[in-house]
């Protein structure tokens, strides 16, 4: 479940703080009744980073198949070895 918190909450910096550490979702803040802000811990962005990352790769590689960007499996391994020498 998702925690929501008014953007009056954000003068007690600490707990604000706390709450984003114990949560692993980010913290969405509301100004007036909706919602303005995010907050999360540096661990919570670093860990979405590298899935949207992730995303991203599979995103490009569905594109090139797309393309008609593909290879026999030989051939790609083949190439590998050849451009690593193994």
């Amino acid at each position: 479940m998702p925690q929501i918190i008014p953007i009056k909450d954000l003068k007690d910096t600490s707990a604000v703080s706390d709450l984003c550490h114990r949560s692993d979702a980010p913290v969405f803040v509301t100004k007036n009744g909706y919602g303005d802000m995010v907050l999360m811990s540096i661990e919570l962005f670093d860990s979405m980073q590298k899935q949207w990352r992730v995303y991203e790769e599979i995103e490009k590689a569905e594109s090139d198949i797309a393309q008609g960007k593909v290879m026999q499996a030989r051939e790609g391994l083949s190439s590998v070895r050849a451009k690593y020498g193994l």
